[in-house]
């Protein structure tokens, strides 16, 4: 018999080559760092639940969130 290839989906193009599965423990494994996955999906995710925020348009400029809030 001969092996299926793996159909890869199609992804961004700041996101090839990334992986993710679950191990053993259930935890989440990736090649890729976390805080690269959090910059993408700050730069390219808009967030719903934020939207009602005054500041939303300023914090979406600065690309994160201050950690410090008032």
């Amino acid at each position: 018999m001969s092996k299926k290839k793996k159909k890869l989906p199609k992804v961004h193009k700041d996101l090839e080559g990334f992986e993710v599965h679950i191990d053993r423990f259930g935890e989440l494994k990736s090649n890729l760092d976390i805080q690269k996955i959090n910059e993408f999906l700050n730069k390219n995710v808009e967030d719903k639940k934020l939207q009602e925020r005054k500041d939303y348009d300023d914090i979406k400029e600065k690309g994160k969130f201050d950690e410090e809030e008032e």
